[in-house]
Parts: structure tokens; C-alpha cells; sequence
């Protein structure tokens, strides 16, 4: 198909960059969506190519320019990467192929049980919101919590070990449960994806991508907070890099 030099290229990317963390050695479906339609590919590892293996009718409206990972209820619910097919015209398209891969790797390990805990997901689920990500009404806003994020995102930065525990032991203090628990899922999700990111686009020769790092604070600021504070632990306890689950708690604790 007319993407077929696109697709494949993840696989040279990938040879590039696969030293970098473990999870990179594994490929994910990838979607392109155009024209109300999705096309499906999946990898072929023994050919190193992508093979096309389903089209549809795109399941909500999917704009040029989107970079996203979810479960395709047409393709089995699996997870893919859904992107549109701009990503394959220059190379930082595929860092944003590669973090929605750490979101599909996510999904596969854990996602859904540490979501399971959570008493924001569980409200969500009864209320039937499937959009609660996106659309919870976090206080960002609000000076206090401004004020202390700010001062998190100071010491995540400067690796100062007691004012980040200072700092995550005051945002408990202002944050209602549930709004510290969709802080802390957030960071844990996109700060994942982001410290990944990163270390790609330095293989790679990109600068480091610290959007939402600036207030006003947005759900994009905890990409920059969560990835700031993963790699300030897997600092200090390296096998969280790859024991995620455990890392999420460990960010849940206030430590």
C-alpha cells in the first residue's frame, strides 16, 4: 500500500534506538487513519515489514496530525498506535510513534489493573465517562496547587531528594484523593511516555521535548512533572524502568 515505505521505516528506526530501554524491542500495530476510514498494519517480525490486515470505518472523528493509542473494538479491542500518515514525512514523526508504543506497552502490562485501584476510574466507569482523561476537571488552575507544582517541577529538575518529598507531600496535602490520584495517573502514563520519548529524540539528535513545562498548568504539564520524576526514581532505583507497575505506586506513595 501507498504507506508501505512509511511503516517499515519503524522497523530501521527501531535497530537505531532498541539499546535504549527494553520495551523498544517490541512493535505495535499501527492505524492510519484517512478519510473517515482506518487501514490496520501489523508487524511482521521475521520480514521486518508491516502487513496490512484490515480496513474500516474510523470509529470517532481522528484529525490530521493525531498521534494516539487505544483499543480498536473492530480489530478485537487490541491496542494500537493510531496516527495519520503526516507522521511518515519526517523522523520526529516516529518518536511520536514510539511513545504511543510505550502507551500500548503500558496498556499490556498493567494499565487496566493499576486503573482497577483507582477510585477516579471506578466513579468513571459507573458513570459511564470513557472520556475522564481528558475531560476531568482538575483544579490546574488554582494558586495554590500552581505554586507547588511549580516548586515540584524545581526540584525534580535540581534532584533534590527532600524537596521533591516536601514537595509530593504537599500536593497531597491540597489535593482532594481522587484529584491526586489522576495527578499522579497522568505523570505516571505520559511522564512514561515523554522520559521515553526523550531519550529517543537524543539518539536521534532532537531537542528535548519540555512542552507544558510553563504555567498556565494543563493535563500536558504532567507529562513534564511525571517524567521529570521518573527519571529523578529510576535514578535512585533503576529496575523501575522496567518494573512500571511497581513505579506507579512508588509515585502514589509521596516519596
Amino acid at each position: 500500500m501507498k504507506w508501505d515505505d512509511g511503516l517499515n521505516k519503524i522497523f530501521e528506526i527501531q535497530e537505531n534506538i532498541k539499546d535504549i530501554h527494553p520495551f523498544i524491542e517490541k512493535l505495535f500495530p499501527v492505524t492510519v487513519a484517512e478519510n473517515n476510514k482506518i487501514f490496520i498494519f501489523e508487524p511482521e517480525l521475521k520480514e521486518k515489514k508491516y502487513v496490512f490486515v484490515k480496513e474500516a470505518n474510523a470509529p470517532l472523528e481522528i484529525p490530521r496530525g493525531a498521534r494516539s493509542a487505544f483499543l480498536l473494538e473492530c480489530y478485537k479491542n487490541k491496542v494500537s498506535c493510531v496516527i495519520t500518515s503526516e507522521a511518515f514525512d519526517n523522523p520526529f514523526g516516529y518518536v511520536a510513534i514510539f511513545h504511543e508504543f510505550m502507551h500500548c506497552m503500558q496498556y499490556e502490562l498493567c494499565e487496566i489493573r493499576i486503573k482497577n485501584n483507582l477510585k477516579i476510574f471506578q466513579k468513571a466507569i459507573l458513570e459511564k465517562n470513557f472520556n475522564w482523561e481528558l475531560d476531568y476537571p482538575f483544579l490546574y488552575n488554582n494558586l495554590e496547587f500552581e505554586n507547588a507544582y511549580s516548586s515540584f517541577l524545581k526540584s525534580v529538575y535540581d534532584k533534590n531528594f527532600e524537596d521533591i518529598s516536601k514537595n509530593r507531600k504537599l500536593l497531597r496535602k491540597i489535593l482532594n484523593y481522587e484529584d491526586f490520584e489522576y495527578m499522579v495517573i497522568q505523570e505516571w502514563k505520559e511522564g512514561f511516555a515523554r522520559f521515553i520519548e526523550n531519550k529517543i529524540s537524543e539518539r536521534l539528535g532532537f531537542k528535548e521535548n519540555r512542552y507544558g513545562s510553563v504555567k498556565p498548568f494543563t493535563r500536558i504539564s504532567f507529562y513534564v512533572g511525571g517524567e521529570g520524576y521518573i527519571k529523578f526514581l529510576t535514578a535512585i532505583e533503576p529496575d523501575l524502568a522496567v518494573e512500571i507497575e511497581k513505579l506507579f505506586y512508588k509515585m502514589m506513595s509521596q516519596q
